[in-house]
């Protein structure tokens, strides 16, 4: 973003700054400002947060314009005056596009949409067509990846068979000799010492020019990635060209090591809350579990459990605590740690397991609330026994029918000072499905709650046939389908968590 500070007032020698060939800039440096200007007021040079103003000589012209007819001081287009107008008006068309292109890079929504900005961006400076931007942080921790622009996913795999040492990225990223400022290759062809296979592959995605530049950052040590733009006859962009394209990419460089540090802290609360939950499901005779979880960006507390209990029986926890962040998902992992507890010792009640878990998050965490629902399943009967605080009801899917199960009502846990609600109990049939999920999955629909409901049902009651006998395609048959579109892998501020119990 540009920073535009306040006007300063500068008395230029016109005559004399053209007589010296000196530029707007040299001008303003020369002379020192004074309060009341005796010939010509100009702004002071604008500022571009992380970039130089200082700009050389415009490769351009823009035509004066003529004066009125009559008019006795009708300047020559090789006066003075004139070509002082014509480098300032330059200068300032040149820092009106830096401006838009750095905003419109602020505004991208993530990593990899503004990696696309920097395609389009530096496109657009050096008159390139295509390109692509290699995302590898010196220092190893990651996130890489490639992108293209006018390049699909075969051009960059044919790109990647080239040695990364005849390719500009390559020298770039590897520190290789002059690998370390901007590399121009103008006419690829005419380079005798150009790889074979790099010849192959230009040949075949008709690329006959490139021109890469480092993306670099004093956050992240070393080089952060680096872009090139791909011209289809030979061409090299002009100096004023690399000049502003070098201002772009500065700048760039310090933004997307921004998102990488926000990309980085994702990754690692993901990783967290994917460590905190089953890293496999047991395996209980008379029954196949499958479970589905979509963590948020900003991490959440939505949980799910399955863990085998004496007498052959199994337990089944989701539960969700409020809030997101670092703060959250370890609040989760406790939460869920001391239910695996309460569910050994007595989880053939399950209200007793919720009401200890209940008073912990009282006693333990008291600024915290959580919904949550346990049950008790005897697989040999095909018997559940569950009790819920604030959660959603279970739903039953099977050949025949396709209905939630009616729990009691009552309240998070939490939010009351003594929680207890009665327990229910219902038998499910061979081939028979039940559905434990949090209200993440709901609330991702944007819908009200009544047809939110609606949706999940008919999803479950739209499962293919051949599908209803795998919990694993029936879970993900109903996350396409209530939440289309690729929502159901998008992020979102809701955590999903989806457990399938299907009865054999």
């Amino acid at each position: 973003m540009l920073d535009i500070p306040s006007r300063v007032r500068v008395h230029v020698e016109t005559l004399l700054a053209v007589q010296n060939d000196m530029g707007v800039c040299d001008a303003f440096e020369q002379y020192a400002p004074v309060r009341k200007p005796d010939a010509m007021n100009a702004p002071h040079p604008s500022k571009v947060a992380g970039i130089d103003s200082t700009v050389p000589s415009p490769a351009h012209t823009v035509a004066p314009a003529p004066a009125a007819s009559g008019t006795s001081s009708v300047l020559s287009p090789n006066a003075p005056g004139a070509l002082l107008t014509d480098r300032l008006a330059g200068w300032v068309s040149d820092l009106t596009t830096l401006h838009e292109l750095t905003e419109r890079l602020v505004r991208t929504g993530g990593l990899a949409d503004a990696l696309q900005e920097v395609l389009r961006a530096g496109a657009a400076l050096v008159g390139a067509r295509r390109g692509l931007v290699v995302l590898e942080p010196a220092d190893g921790l990651g996130p890489d990846t490639t992108i293209g622009l006018g390049l699909g996913r075969a051009d960059l795999g044919h790109i990647e068979t080239v040695p990364r040492s005849s390719l500009a990225y390559g020298r770039i990223l590897d520190g290789l000799p002059g690998g370390d400022g901007e590399i121009a290759q103008p006419d690829l062809f005419a380079d005798a010492a150009l790889d074979p296979r790099h010849r192959e592959v230009a040949a075949r995605l008709g690329y006959a020019a490139s021109y890469a530049l480092p993306l670099a950052a004093d956050t992240i040590t070393g080089r952060l990635g680096a872009a090139v733009w791909l011209y289809d006859e030979p061409a090299e962009p002009a100096e004023r060209q690399r000049h502003l394209v070098g201002l772009y990419a500065r700048y760039a460089g310090e933004h997307l090591a921004r998102l990488v540090e926000v990309e980085r802290t994702r990754a690692c609360l993901a990783t967290i809350s994917e460590e905190l939950l089953p890293s496999r499901l047991p395996r209980v005779a008379g029954v196949r579990l499958a479970a589905r979880h979509r963590t948020g960006p900003r991490g959440g507390g939505d949980w799910y459990d399955a863990l085998p209990l004496p007498d052959a029986a199994l337990g089944l926890a989701v539960g969700s605590v409020t809030g997101s962040g670092a703060s959250a998902v370890a609040a989760m992992g406790r939460l869920r740690a001391s239910l695996r507890a309460y569910a050994v010792m007595e989880g053939e009640d399950p209200v007793a397991v919720l009401s200890d878990l209940e008073l912990l998050l009282r006693l333990t965490e008291p600024a915290r609330s959580a919904t949550a629902l346990f049950a008790y399943c005897e697989p040999a009967l095909r018997k559940i026994t569950l009790a819920g605080a604030g959660h959603c009801p279970p739903l039953l899917v099977g050949p025949r029918r396709t209905e939630f199960v009616e729990t009691s009502v009552s309240a998070p846990l939490g939010m009351l000072a003594c929680w207890e609600a009665p327990s229910v109990e219902f038998h499910a049939a061979a081939g028979e499905t039940v559905l434990l999920y949090t209200d993440g999955l709901l609330h991702r629909t944007g819908d009200p709650t009544d047809r939110a409901f609606a949706r999940l049902h008919a999803a479950a009651a739209g499962v293919p046939r051949d599908l209803r006998h795998d919990p694993g395609d029936i879970a993900d048959h109903v996350l396409r389908t209530v939440l289309p579109g690729g929502r159901d892998e998008a992020d979102s501020e809701e955590d999903v968590v989806l457990l399938a119990v299907h009865f054999e």
